[in-house]
């Protein structure tokens, strides 16, 4: 399911495109050097944008690893053995400072 992510960077980068456009008509009514220049440099980011969606949905259908959830499952570990760690501070304080040992059940 997550490879069918990848197919919905097509919406945003399409919107980038169509923008550009608009920014390419109306750069040809302008008359003004500076304004043309800037306009020039708005349709080459948002060229820019949209490659980089595209290529990140590309990555995304060919591997199947979304990169936001990659970091999230890095983030749970993270705070599952935080979590833990306190779990056994709290159990160490409990224990009247006594370091507590499992049960070995082979003796």
């Amino acid at each position: 399911m997550v490879r069918y992510l990848g197919l919905f960077t097509i919406i945003p980068a399409t919107i980038l495109l169509a923008i550009s456009f608009f920014v390419l008509v109306v750069l040809n009514k302008l008359t003004s050097k500076e304004l043309k220049r800037f306009a020039i440099f708005i349709v080459i980011l948002l060229w820019f944008s949209s490659v980089l969606l595209v290529s990140l949905g590309m990555y995304i259908v060919t591997t199947g690893k979304h990169p936001m959830f990659q970091m999230h499952k890095e983030m749970m570990k993270d705070m599952m053995m935080h979590k833990g760690a306190m779990m056994m501070r709290q159990q160490d304080k409990n224990a009247g400072g006594k370091m507590m040992m499992p049960a070995n059940p082979a003796q």
